[in-house]
């Protein structure tokens, strides 16, 4: 892995309209950080930014919609990861839908594409859960992980995600519910648990209640946005968040990475036949209430 120390990335809450493209709000966002902060390298947007979250939106990945944002990362030299898209994958059974992140390097290429994990059942209905997990590495920085919205709710995708080497979490959200202050905590409890830098990046209007937030690895937050239309940028420092995976967080302190990994126990409880945890199934079926 590089020595590199720092690197540049912005998160843009952004104003979501859920029945226009905002592909152009996000062009203007794009060019207008490329110009006020040359030191970025890296753009993320909130979770179905670019047209909403309307499943009749759709498109198959590559598609119209990603390749007008490979032309704006290629335009402007970032990074780019743009919230995410609804894609749609013929199948023999019909079209099956998936929450998906394209992941597109300065030179308007895509090099990975994450679909969402836990898609926010029983409400986001229709709606297909990934089975991957997404790092990839920035040359000359460091490894970034991904995930989605409801994916934090759910501890073991940040675990994988760090332990398979990822040093930042880029994390597109789109919550418009009265939860978003729990979702603080996790962001929050997420970061210090894994020693990662957590970006989660919600959006407004349509898009959200922002209260965007972005957490280092010791747990102190760098930034918290308010619910207006706002850009984050921030710079991760790889050397310091390196020393503290190796000496512990706050000046010598927990080192829970390595704790994890040299653990006693085992966790039988992640067997998804679950004939250890019958109370597990006494909770009924995953359903909206009535």
């Amino acid at each position: 892995m590089s020595t590199a120390t720092t690197f540049g990335i912005a998160g843009v809450q952004m104003e979501v309209c859920a029945f226009d493209s905002n592909l152009e709000r996000m062009a203007g966002y794009l060019r207008h950080i490329r110009s006020r902060f040359p030191w970025v390298r890296m753009v993320l947007f909130s979770e179905l930014a670019a047209l909403g979250p309307k499943h009749d939106k759709a498109e198959p990945l590559p598609g119209p919609t990603e390749d007008r944002l490979c032309g704006l990362a290629r335009e402007t030299g970032l990074w780019l990861i743009p919230g995410s898209l609804f894609e749609s994958v013929a199948g023999p059974d019909g079209t099956v839908v998936y929450n998906t992140t394209p992941v597109i390097n300065p030179l308007g290429e895509v090099v990975t594409r994450f679909r969402k994990l836990f898609p926010f059942r029983p409400y986001e209905r229709d709606v297909a859960g990934g089975t991957g997990f997404c790092v990839f590495d920035v040359p000359g920085a460091g490894r970034f992980g991904v995930s989605i919205c409801y994916d934090m709710w759910f501890p073991e995708t940040t675990r994988t995600l760090v332990a398979m080497g990822a040093e930042v979490i880029l994390h597109p959200t789109m919550t418009d519910t009265i939860d978003r202050d729990v979702e603080l905590c996790i962001a929050r409890a997420s970061a210090v648990t894994n020693q990662v830098y957590f970006f989660d990046v919600n959006g407004v209007g349509d898009g959200g209640v922002g209260r965007s937030i972005i957490v280092d690895p010791s747990g102190y937050v760098l930034h918290q946005a308010d619910s207006g239309a706002q850009i984050m940028p921030i710079e991760v420092d790889f050397a310091r968040l390196r020393h503290e995976r190796e000496h512990g967080l706050r000046s010598n302190l927990g080192q829970p990475l390595k704790s994890f990994r040299d653990r006693d126990c085992d966790f039988t409880v992640y067997r998804k036949d679950g004939t250890d945890f019958p109370y597990l199934h006494s909770l009924g079926a995953l359903d909206k209430p009535q």
